[in-house]
């Protein structure tokens, strides 16, 4: 059984995660397969898929969306989980973020067996007007390894069960 991980990201910060979702799942003795949403053309031959995505001023990421509505029938017949990325703070840390509008739709509209919300990722030197200027006051890493790994374990418990 291989598990599909796609994900959406401007700057790179929902690469991270989506890789250290898989290199959990592999851990496990879970076969993964990760790639940058727009890349996937096709989800046959995975028994699960991993929709991640960055989350930029409360709307996830535009590959990510479009992945769910390319893919929305096939995505319909298999497990799915939908991870978002992007609190610039430790809110993430401090419980558990209710997922966005639009994650909160897309999971419904897929019977996704659970979303979650990691913390984000911004870096000092980002570029575009809007980050720049976040990133003077917001600049930092809030991904945290031991959440990711926890949301991994996770899938892989609930994924011999499904």
């Amino acid at each position: 059984m291989t598990v599909l991980i796609a994900y959406g990201s401007k700057r790179g910060g929902t690469a991270g995660p989506a890789d250290m979702i898989g290199g959990e799942l592999v851990a496990l003795g879970i076969p993964v397969d990760v790639h940058p949403a727009a890349e996937v053309r096709s989800v046959d031959g995975y028994q699960a898929v991993i929709l991640a995505g960055a989350l930029y001023n409360a709307r996830w990421h535009r590959d990510a969306r479009r992945f769910a509505a390319r893919h929305r029938a096939a995505l319909q017949q298999v497990p799915v989980w939908l991870v978002a990325s992007g609190p610039l703070d430790d809110s993430a840390d401090a419980g558990t973020v209710p997922p966005v509008r639009q994650v909160a739709r897309i999971a419904q509209d897929l019977g996704a067996l659970g979303t979650v919300t990691f913390g984000g990722r911004l870096t000092p030197d980002a570029k575009g007007f809007i980050a720049s200027a976040m990133a003077k006051t917001k600049a930092g890493d809030w991904r945290n390894p031991a959440q990711v790994r926890a949301f991994a374990a996770t899938v892989a418990e609930q994924q011999t069960t499904v």
